[in-house]
């Protein structure tokens, strides 16, 4: 670990222990107080990224008048960014918002009450820690962290801060998900006792931006604030832009994709992380130059940690070279499945009369149930034009600033999926496999603490 990086961590662990001075010195009954029930709430943006102009902002502006919410300035370390933030507001908004050269700056002029985080995937948590010693509502895009060391400076922070806090896992606000997980969580669904899970696209482009990577230079950026805690390296436009084919600055498929599936494992069953993980992969065809893998799977043990004997296995497979199979996500009980592409509970594969007579037992059979015709009612305040997840995710978020209720993705269920998702990277770069140290709340691969 370089000076550097050696000295922000220090600063970010002090920050979040409560002995920074200035905002973060508020209490967190005392901050409740600050948003009146009828004053307008002013949000900041953290970084002017595809996914915040293709969906959050758009998610945000369908629901911004109804809940008096204003987008007020753009922070970015990026010129470029900074100016399309401020054009991309005023063309949807009419709107001419601040820009702010990097957070510092944001947080300094204090104009702001809540900010929406779409950073590089490695800054999340960082960023996250930021805002809560700011004591500023955020909405932070997943992967909430690539290392447990972040993990544990964004779970401290947010959690001391009595900030709002939604992890942007938009399945939490699915009705969907939702009726699944009460279904299983009523015992209907029986004993879970394996988890299928798969994300299978055909896209050589996916996540290259060689147009802008030949654009930017680094004397557009700040470069050195990219980087945060990583260790230094010279300029890399590609690290930069590029970022998730690229470790230490995203694990790619992990935390991308499978930090979304795996989440609905915690939330459907309680378990907080796997018991262990065994994974591997490779760089099969797409070759040029990234460093995460085009093609990965992975097996978790899911169960008691007192009871060995029992619990259930989760198979994750995804690639970017083929893309029969799609996305899936299929629970199995003995009695059937819970399907969440087809929206449906029916007895496939379930234990059938015949082979229950040959020890004697009674068949199990689940009855066919919709997940679709769920009692879940979902009112949105505005069509969004965006995919209704994420914009009824948004609009979650806004209104638990207005009640300072717990959000549907809060900040445990980033700390949750981080977990796993660190696990899954320990087996794939060590071929070890991976376990989690309750008592340091560290990951272990072949029983040694993985660090990049």
């Amino acid at each position: 670990m370089d000076k550097t990086r050696r000295t922000f961590l220090q600063k970010a662990a002090m920050a979040s222990g409560g002995i920074a001075l200035g905002a973060s010195t508020l209490s967190a009954k005392s901050y409740r107080k600050i948003i009146g029930a009828n004053d307008r709430v002013r949000v900041g943006i953290v970084g002017f990224s595809n996914r915040a102009k293709g969906a959050l902002l758009p998610a945000f502006n369908g629901h911004s008048k109804a809940l008096n919410f204003e987008i007020v300035g753009v922070s970015d370390i990026w010129n470029r960014r900074r100016d399309e933030g401020v054009a991309f507001i005023k063309d949807l908004t009419g709107n001419t918002i601040d820009q702010w050269r990097n957070n510092d700056e944001m947080y300094d002029k204090d104009k702001i009450d809540a900010v929406i985080i779409s950073t590089a995937d490695f800054q999340h948590a960082l960023l996250a820690a930021e805002a809560a010693n700011a004591k500023k509502d955020t909405y932070c895009e997943k992967p909430f962290a690539e290392t447990m060391e972040d993990a544990r400076i964004g779970m401290k922070a947010v959690k001391e801060s009595g900030i709002v806090f939604q992890i942007g896992s938009q399945r939490r606000s699915g009705p969907n998900y939702h009726a699944a997980a009460d279904y299983i969580k009523s015992g209907k669904f029986g004993d879970i006792v394996m988890v299928e899970m798969t994300w299978n696209v055909n896209q050589p482009g996916r996540w290259r931006l060689p147009k802008l990577v030949s654009e930017i230079k680094a004397s557009d950026t700040d470069w050195k604030r990219y980087l945060m805690n990583r260790p230094y390296e010279a300029w890399d436009p590609r690290k930069y832009l590029e970022y998730r084919l690229f470790w230490p600055y995203s694990s790619g498929i992990p935390g991308q994709w499978m930090s979304h599936q795996i989440d609905t494992v915690h939330w459907f069953t309680g378990f907080e992380h796997p018991r262990s993980v065994a994974a591997n992969g490779g760089i099969y065809l797409w070759k040029d130059g990234r460093k995460n893998f085009d093609t990965m799977s992975a097996v978790f043990d899911y169960g008691p940690a007192d009871d060995l004997a029992s619990g259930f296995q989760v198979t994750y497979s995804s690639r970017f070279t083929n893309s029969a199979g799609g996305t899936k996500e299929i629970y199995y009980s003995n009695g059937g499945e819970l399907n969440l592409d087809t929206n449906k509970v029916s007895d496939t594969g379930g234990l059938t009369q015949r082979f229950a007579d040959e020890m004697g037992m009674k068949a199990n059979l689940l009855a066919p149930y919709n997940l679709s015709d769920n009692e879940v009612k979902v009112v949105t305040s505005a069509n969004t034009g965006v995919d209704d997840m994420t914009s009824l995710h948004m609009l979650n978020w806004m209104e638990c600033i207005r009640s300072r209720k717990i959000t549907n993705g809060p900040i445990e269920a980033g700390y949750h999926h981080s977990i796993a998702n660190i696990m899954t990277t320990a087996a794939l770069r060590t071929g070890l496999r991976a376990t989690f140290d309750e008592k340091t709340q560290n990951v272990l691969a072949g029983g040694e603490i993985f660090q990049y």
